[in-house]
């Protein structure tokens, strides 16, 4: 401080003029600092709430995040991650994120931009974020809430500091992520001084004036799933072919469910009682056991995952049979490898190969994950159909003479789900997915790519637009083994190309000739047109696997542009993440 007493040091730089001025503006600064606040203003913050999803669990709560900030007098709004850049995040100062892992241990689809800027050696120091994050996953998965991981870990790196510790969710989220929501918010509360209801209105934040309502839930979940009517199943594939496809429609009765087309119906599938008799005869058991108030075979029957190997029974079995083969193939370390030798064993078989090892019922019940409901894409419009719901479903069998296997929710539609009132009724429930949308311009151009069920939710697209009367070109890659065998929804494409709404359908049968040809081989064949459709603004959506179909479309999507655009892998992969980033580029895969 110079001798005068001024900030400003006696030999700075500055001209009279300029030394005035910056006294009087750091004097001013002062004074706004010592300033008490007007009466009646209560001390307030603003929260940002990020979210990445896959299947719109996380942006649910993160509506559910906003709503109970602005409720306790926070200002407050819910984003997406890919909407947000690293030098964005080093202005906010509250920041809560939610977000699932998909596949693998991956970002979901809108968090994917996010995570490359953020890991980038260029982003920016965050000291002056204060932040916390719930992960979604699925503990049967080894990345179990991995996305949540890392991004709590990389703000960490860059100076943030924790509000809350992390909490990672299982499949059964709802009671630890109200949890720490109510934790969360209360403490945000506690460090900024708000007065309920008042804070955020005196932030200045216009949409705190008057708080929207959190979204209302459906009274239809999966621990309430509601009891549908299935009123039509039938077979989709040829009898000879090496698959079975059914196309199933619910009635959706007086349920209130309203869907669009792009979401996912859960059903709440039961186990077959073959199956769980061969397990009760392994465990010596009856089946009349008492456990928790209910028989040991009706929890088996709807309340435990006995096909899937959970991991804690496989850490289970590889500590008591330390020799074994399974023990073997965990102590190598490969994951691949495991999962190879798991692939076609179910617990059953497990136990019997662990022998005089396995675990006793009491023991083994715990290490049984819950049965899960399984979502399948839909595949009508509710323009065109709005008291039922229609899904497009393989059945999943395999095995040899000796043991066949079964898909637990597929061949419960295909074979067990009876005429009779009683059994033809399914429990099910919604599966928003406010990212997988038609096109709210009905002039956009639409690209659809979806071999094998993967045209499910395309289909309903189609009806959509042609119940709406669009006029967008829409253009379908389809694709399966064998064109006289697997063409599913044939006659209903042929209507649709021949009424105007399909423009363009491009077949891929691998089988039909000696070179196997997918999906991605005809986008490659139709590189000019296929990118003269991206320059006219066309939305490109995808559906089926995750594990190959989909990375070798987008591939096949990033060749096309570049060969197209001629300038480079870095071009090509940043005009794709531009079209992700408008929402143009989005996939619903599993």
């Amino acid at each position: 401080m110079s001798p005068t007493g001024s900030l400003i040091p006696a030999d700075a730089p500055f001209s009279a003029e300029q030394e005035s001025w910056l006294a009087g503006f750091i004097a001013g600064i002062a004074a706004a600092g010592r300033r008490e606040p007007p009466a009646g203003d209560a001390p307030t913050a603003t929260v940002d709430v990020l979210f990445g999803t896959q299947t719109g669990s996380a942006e649910l709560l993160a509506g559910e995040l906003v709503a109970g900030a602005r409720a306790r007098g926070l200002g407050g709004s819910a984003t997406e991650l890919d909407a947000v850049t690293p030098e964005r995040l080093a202005t906010m100062s509250h920041l809560l994120i939610v977000t699932s892992t998909y596949g693998e241990g991956e970002m979901p689809d809108n968090a994917g931009l996010f995570w490359e800027a953020l890991q980038a050696d260029g982003a920016p120091r965050l000291e002056g974020l204060r932040y916390a994050v719930l992960g979604l996953g699925d503990r049967g998965y080894d990345d179990f809430c991995q996305a949540a991981r890392l991004v709590d870990t990389r703000l960490e790196q860059l100076g943030a500091t924790r509000l809350h510790d992390r909490v990672d969710c299982d499949v059964d989220f709802e009671e630890p992520a109200a949890a720490w929501t109510a934790a969360v918010l209360d403490r945000l509360v506690a460090e900024t001084g708000t007065t309920t209801g008042a804070g955020a209105a005196a932030a200045g934040d216009p949409s705190a004036a008057a708080p929207p309502p959190a979204r209302t839930r459906s009274p239809w979940n999966k621990r309430n799933p509601y009891p549908s009517r299935l009123v039509v199943n039938r077979l989709l594939s040829s009898p000879d072919s090496a698959k079975e496809i059914r196309h199933y429609e619910f009635d959706l009765g007086d349920s209130g469910i309203t869907y669009a087309a792009g979401d996912s119906l859960a059903v709440t599938p039961v186990n077959d009682d073959a199956l769980v008799g061969a397990f009760l005869e392994h465990l010596g058991a009856s089946g009349d056991e008492d456990i928790d108030g209910r028989p040991l075979a009706g929890v088996l029957r709807t309340g435990r995952e006995i096909r899937t190997p959970s991991k804690d029974l496989v850490a289970d079995l590889v500590e008591r049979a330390p020799t074994s083969e399974l023990a073997a193939i965990v102590a190598h370390g490969d994951r691949s490898d495991l999962d190879s030798w798991l692939r076609g064993r179910d617990v059953l078989d497990l136990l019997r190969d662990a022998g005089s090892a396995a675990p006793g019922l009491e023991e083994l019940l715990p290490l049984l994950r819950p049965l899960q409901a399984r979502q399948y894409s839909i595949s009508s419009s509710p323009l065109a159909h709005p008291d039922r719901v229609h899904l497009t479903v393989a059945s999943v069998r395999y095995g040899t003479p000796d043991r066949r296997y079964e898909g637990v929710a597929s061949t419960y539609l295909a074979d067990r789900v009876g005429g009779d009132e009683r059994d033809a009724v399914v429990g099910v429930h919604l599966q928003p997915n406010a990212s997988f949308r038609v096109p709210a311009d009905d002039s956009t151009p639409m690209i659809m790519i979806g071999p094998g069920t993967g045209i499910a939710p395309f289909r309903g697209f189609l009806h959509e637009r042609a119940a709406r009367g669009a006029c967008g070109r829409n253009w379908l890659f389809f694709g399966d083994q064998h064109r006289r065998t697997d063409f599913v929804y044939e006659d209903e494409l042929t209507e649709l190309g021949e009424c105007g709404v399909l423009t363009r359908l491009d077949l891929a049968f691998s089988r039909d000739q000696a070179e196997k040809v997918y999906v991605q081989t005809r986008m490659r064949e139709r590189s000019r047109e296929l990118y003269g459709w991206l320059e006219d603004g066309a939305h490109v959506y995808v559906c089926g696997d995750a594990s190959r179909m989909a990375k070798d479309v987008e591939s096949a999507l990033l060749g096309v542009i570049a060969g197209q655009r001629g300038r480079g892998d870095d071009d090509a992969a940043q005009y794709l993440a531009d079209l992700r980033r408008a929402k143009r580029y989005v996939r619903d895969v599993y």
